[in-house]
């Protein structure tokens, strides 16, 4: 199976600060994704991983596609991290210096093209002094990636033709 895409879904990489986001085609590699926001500061890293499942609605799933209009799908990522940087607040239960960051780190990888079933299309790590901050901010930013990001998908089922597979907003 040979699949084309659009030259608008292309790899993508941008940082901001100590942040990284990535849309990428290939398998998005865990641990690095890890390594990527670690700090001695850090007392928390909080990661959620989405992966490809094997059913939905009572349909088996065989694989997902991944497609993004990349130059403002990126654009939109670094605006989400710019954002949890800015909202985070401090836990009332720590006395940590104001001059540590409640964010440390932020990691946003995304997978294009196909993604089979049982491995990550999306990978969010953030790192910080405290659990909570770290937890509050890697759920804003998976839901915010969720309703706003320029990526769509194409979920692919067994015993269904491939040409009626349908493309959904990336928001489920």
């Amino acid at each position: 199976m040979t699949t084309s895409y659009p030259s608008t879904s292309v790899e993508a990489r941008e940082e901001v600060g100590r942040s990284v986001c990535v849309l990428t085609y290939k398998s998005l590699e865990i641990d690095e994704i890890i390594k990527s926001v670690s700090d001695d500061g850090a007392g928390a890293t909080a990661l959620f991983i989405g992966t490809t499942r094997n059913s939905y609605q009572g349909k088996v799933v065989t694989r997902l596609e991944y497609q993004a209009y990349s130059k403002l799908a990126i654009k939109t990522m670094t605006d989400i991290i710019r954002t949890a940087h800015q909202s985070a607040t401090r836990s009332t239960h720590y006395s940590t210096p104001a001059a540590v960051p409640c964010i440390i780190s932020c990691a946003v990888h995304h997978r294009l093209g196909t993604v089979p079933v049982g491995e990550p299309s999306i990978v969010i790590a953030v790192s910080s002094p405290h659990r909570k901050e770290a937890f509050v901010a890697c759920e804003q930013i998976l839901e915010e990636v969720k309703q706003r990001v320029q990526i769509w998908k194409r979920e692919y089922y067994e015993g269904e033709k491939e040409d009626e597979a349908e493309w959904k907003a990336n928001s489920s």
